[in-house]
């Protein structure tokens, strides 16, 4: 598991007059919490928090927070909600989540697929319903990716959660047997330069 570092302040104002002031000088404010600990109200630099999203490998990003204002601690969290602006889309409120390494955590993985498609070479498309599946899991076991192996899979073909098999200790928290991908009945007039087509090229395209 990978940490990215970041600093924090503590807040001590949050109405939303102080909430307006630091979002003009480039920080938003922010929540820490998490089992059996007091939640903190914080302010994040909107740049570096920015910089430590982007810098992650996988869909799911922990941090290392180093907390000032008083006593300076430090923290093992994740992201669990960020509040974009609907139109600026500029990143307004962030809540991190406290983690321990010996607690198992939710988080989202990305699917990828791996392999030629029997079924999208015979001019099947493929449509991956999920691109993301939540897993359970301790913090250092999180897999950067879910990677599922189509090569064998021809036209109406499904893979369901189920079907996937990940490392011990790693649990899909789900209790519907879902549909993750699957490969169409392609048909030439439908395909095109459509959103199909570009699916189908995209599995054809995985194991190379």
């Amino acid at each position: 598991m990978e940490l990215i570092e970041l600093k924090a302040n503590v807040r001590t104002e949050r109405k939303k007059g102080p909430s307006r002031r630091l979002r003009a000088d480039g920080r938003i404010p922010a929540v820490l919490y998490g089992p059996g600990a007091e939640t903190i109200a914080l302010s994040i630099d909107t740049t570096e928090l920015d910089k430590a999203i982007k810098s992650r490998t996988g869909s799911q990003a922990f941090f290392n927070m180093t907390i000032e204002g008083g006593d300076i601690s430090t923290k093992t969290a994740m992201i669990k909600h960020l509040q974009i602006h609907p139109v600026t889309r500029h990143m307004i409120h962030a809540d991190f989540y406290e983690i321990a390494m010996d607690r198992k955590i939710r988080a989202m993985a990305p699917v990828t697929v791996t392999g030629k498609c029997i079924g999208v070479e015979n001019g099947g498309m493929l449509q991956i319903i999920r691109r993301e599946l939540e897993v359970l899991c301790f913090p250092n076991q999180m897999p950067e990716e879910i990677e599922i192996d189509i090569t064998e899979l021809d036209m109406g073909d499904s893979v369901h959660i189920q079907d996937i098999v990940t490392e011990e200790g790693i649990e899909f928290p789900h209790d519907a047997n879902f549909t993750v991908l699957t490969i169409l009945s392609g048909r030439p007039e439908e395909a095109g330069e459509g959103a199909g087509a570009e699916e189908a090229a995209g599995g054809s395209e995985a194991g190379e």
